[in-house]
């Protein structure tokens, strides 16, 4: 929702002022000039990114209408989550939450979460360390570096998108002069049509120009940022598990271990602490 107010806001603001200055907008109407920069950026985009990361990139850009999952519900629910497991391995003992990270679409544990079990990624890393936990003796401190080490590669993994479209912001003000000048070229051949002609031929030209440099500080660059900002949500996720991970390993009693995970989400997002220990009873 967002993303649609602030493009209506650009929209109105730029063309609103231009059209009160006295401006057509028709003369801004160019097909052909949008045909060349909107096609280059899209070629250079290609060119430039692996496919998995052209998916996500579409894939997370219309994620951006619908607002990003990882949101304080989401958080609450993924603490309850972790309060869940820890309580029954530190009740019945950890080999009795095999069966559950083993096959959680069956876990009775698992299955009430659904928000949280859409993120196969976070799903698998969840289970893979409570694997290591219930499979050997590992110390907290390596466990710990073991997990930091994956947030990371999660981490660039997450943020591919936002750094290829904002190489693309990048390059749109150029396309956007590659455009002028072909349009400068083609006036070339009017120069015997007179000066009313020429003046056309120039202002179709130069606005290959404006609409690089509004598509890519006005658009394309904002919506960089955005996935930036998506990613760091969905990494606070991963890190708000570790810590809760590593506080369990470290003797911690379970509703003090997601404590821990608690303090590691942004101020924003976190839930108070009697609002998560509501949360946690009513589950």
């Amino acid at each position: 929702m967002a993303l649609i107010i602030g493009a209506i806001v650009v929209f109105v603001s730029v063309l609103g002022g231009f059209v009160l200055h006295g401006g057509q907008l028709l003369a801004l109407w160019q097909p052909t000039e949008v045909l060349i920069i909107l096609g280059a950026a899209l070629g250079a985009f290609v060119i430039s990114n692996p496919l998995h990361t052209i998916k996500d990139v579409f894939g997370k850009t219309l994620r951006l209408l619908t607002g990003s999952p990882f949101n304080k519900a989401f958080y609450m629910d993924l603490l309850s989550l972790l309060y869940d497991i820890f309580d029954k391995s530190r009740k019945q003992g950890v080999m009795s939450i095999e069966e559950d990270i083993d096959n959680p679409e069956s876990s009775q544990i698992f299955t009430r979460y659904p928000a949280v079990m859409k993120s196969s990624e976070l799903m698998a890393f969840i289970t893979d360390y409570m694997r290591i936990i219930s499979s050997g003796n590992m110390a907290p401190h390596e466990l710990e570096g073991l997990m930091d080490n994956e947030i990371d590669s999660r981490r660039h993994e997450l943020e591919e998108p936002a750094h290829a479209v904002n190489k693309v912001a990048d390059a749109l003000p150029g396309l956007g002069i590659v455009a002028a000048v072909l349009g400068i070229v083609i006036t070339m051949s009017f120069m015997s049509m007179g000066t009313e002609v020429i003046g056309l031929k120039v202002a179709s030209a130069l606005v290959g120009t404006f609409l690089g440099i509004l598509l890519s500080y006005g658009f394309v660059g904002p919506t960089s940022t955005a996935l930036e900002h998506q990613a760091v949500y969905e990494v606070k996720a991963y890190e708000c598990a570790k810590a809760s991970i590593v506080a369990t390993v470290s003797g911690q009693a379970p509703q003090m271990a997601i404590e821990f995970g608690r303090k590691a989400l942004p101020s924003h997002k976190r839930p108070l602490f009697q609002e998560l220990n509501d949360h946690v009873r009513s589950r």
